[in-house]
């Protein structure tokens, strides 16, 4: 009885085919997809902040983001389409901050959409390690919440949109915000 083939081609293109096809897989998770309509009034309440909470977040959600599958050191690819906005040119961004369950620091950390004036759909990929104070979340124990900041782009730490002289330059506005986490090594794949 003949158990291997004299010929080792096929078995090599087979281990090539599956190696390859395990590095070309993204390890991702989608955080979390979500649409908002966001008026003055709640956001002179909450202070130009929305929320999305431990239970709104995606289900692979791991609670420790070091390991078996590394996304601490990874990237994520934000996705905001900004459906409604006022009229107008105002240049407006969203911080992005993850709220730890444990932090150190100042407790939390953000990173943010990219700029935008007017309505369409706008996409950028963060480093993990590299947005502002990343290193005050406690990566291994997970986090409970994101809280979205609506901002005037260019007024730095002060430019919360409901401190704004005009807030009708900011609502009523309606975006939808993704926000993909991709594992360290590889790269996001569209869902």
């Amino acid at each position: 009885m003949k158990l291997f083939n004299s010929n080792p081609l096929p078995l090599l293109a087979f281990v090539i085919g599956v190696t390859l096809a395990q590095i070309s897989h993204a390890e991702q998770f989608v955080l979390f997809d979500r649409t908002f309509t966001f008026e003055q009034k709640e956001a002179v309440a909450t202070k130009s902040h929305l929320f999305v909470n431990a239970k709104q977040l995606g289900e692979e959600t791991p609670k420790d983001w070091t390991s078996p599958v590394d996304y601490r050191n990874g990237t994520v690819h934000v996705r905001i389409e900004v459906l409604d906005k006022p009229e107008g040119e105002v240049p407006t961004v969203w911080s992005l901050c993850y709220i730890p369950n444990r932090g150190q620091k100042n407790n939390y950390g953000c990173t943010n959409t990219p700029r935008y004036t007017k309505p369409g759909v706008y996409e950028k990929v963060v480093k993990m390690n590299e947005f502002w104070e990343n290193d005050s979340i406690i990566w291994t124990e997970g986090i409970k919440q994101m809280s979205l900041v609506i901002k005037h782009a260019e007024k730095g730490g002060k430019g919360h949109a409901h401190n704004q002289p005009d807030l009708s330059q900011f609502f009523p506005t309606k975006i939808r915000v993704t926000m993909t986490q991709v594992s360290v090594g590889s790269k996001y794949k569209a869902p």
